[in-house]
């Protein structure tokens, strides 16, 4: 019986979801165009009808959610000139593991004055989930870009918390080939208690960073004239050539809307998806 069980959970370890998507854009004749795409795993790019010459990819994840153990590797080059937003048909899950941390790797490289929108919609941590995620961000000293990202430790809208874990989010931006900005968040262990502390998140669930470049002290300004409309906690600042606002609500709604109102601010067109 023990061989059989050591068999079954041998097998199931094996059986990880692997997905990976790599592909560039170009502007032709003042429209982004893609160029070569490469598919492979579980995770799919789709490309909606272009909106204001620029172009939107949707992300889609088949083995429908993140478990221990997987790993996605995402790639993407916009060429000078070239205007890309990219989102998420639905919220990411990452469901609960015994086992090793899912990976999760993107690449953006951004070329001479072309912009690149990275909008997911939230990325939701199940009780005992285990994931570490990495971003490298390459940017040219005239490119633009837009980085959101949103964390929810639990379904609240359920009823559900994250109590422990492991969370590791590193994130990497270089400009001209020179660092501006490195951050690695590591939640780990008794994630809930860690949350519940006063200075951490003040038992918030849903955290969440927008990465915005340019970013200076005149649009720092226009984000804090809005403040009063903010749910949650939001901290804005700019440094380095570029602002970075931070956020903390108690739910993924009201981050969700914090974080919409940022964009606003910013002039960023929102996804149809995070629309519906």
């Amino acid at each position: 019986m023990r061989s059989e069980l050591s068999a079954t959970s041998t097998l199931f370890e094996a059986n990880r979801a692997r997905g990976a998507v790599r592909f560039d854009v170009h502007a032709r004749d003042g429209v982004t165009r893609r160029g070569a795409l490469h598919e492979s795993g579980s995770l799919r790019v789709r490309f909606p009808s272009p909106e204001d010459q620029g172009l939107s990819g949707v992300f889609v994840n088949t083995a429908g959610g993140v478990a221990g153990g997987d790993s996605f590797d995402i790639d993407i080059a916009a060429a000078d000139g070239a205007r890309l937003t990219l989102t998420t048909a639905a919220a990411e899950k990452v469901y609960r593991t015994p086992g090793a941390a899912a990976q999760l790797n993107i690449a953006l490289k951004v070329g001479a004055g072309a912009h690149l929108a990275w909008l997911p919609q939230e990325t939701i941590l199940f009780d005992r989930a285990r994931v570490q995620r990495r971003f490298d961000i390459d940017l040219d000293e005239a490119a633009s870009l837009l980085l959101c990202e949103i964390v929810v430790f639990g379904r609240t809208a359920m009823g559900e918390r994250m109590q422990k874990g492991e969370f590791v989010d590193r994130w990497r931006l270089r400009r001209g080939g020179r660092l501006v900005f490195a951050e690695t968040v590591r939640l780990d262990g008794d994630i809930g208690a860690k949350l519940a502390r006063p200075a951490v998140a003040k038992g918030g669930a849903a955290i969440g960073t927008a990465l915005i470049v340019p970013g200076d002290g005149a649009l720092v300004e226009r984000i804090r004239e809005a403040s009063e409309s903010f749910s949650g906690e939001v901290g804005i600042s700019a440094w380095n050539g570029f602002a970075m606002a931070r956020f903390c609500a108690q739910d993924a709604a009201r981050l969700r809307a914090d974080m919409m109102t940022v964009l606003a601010r910013t002039g960023a067109a929102l996804p149809r998806l995070w629309l519906n």
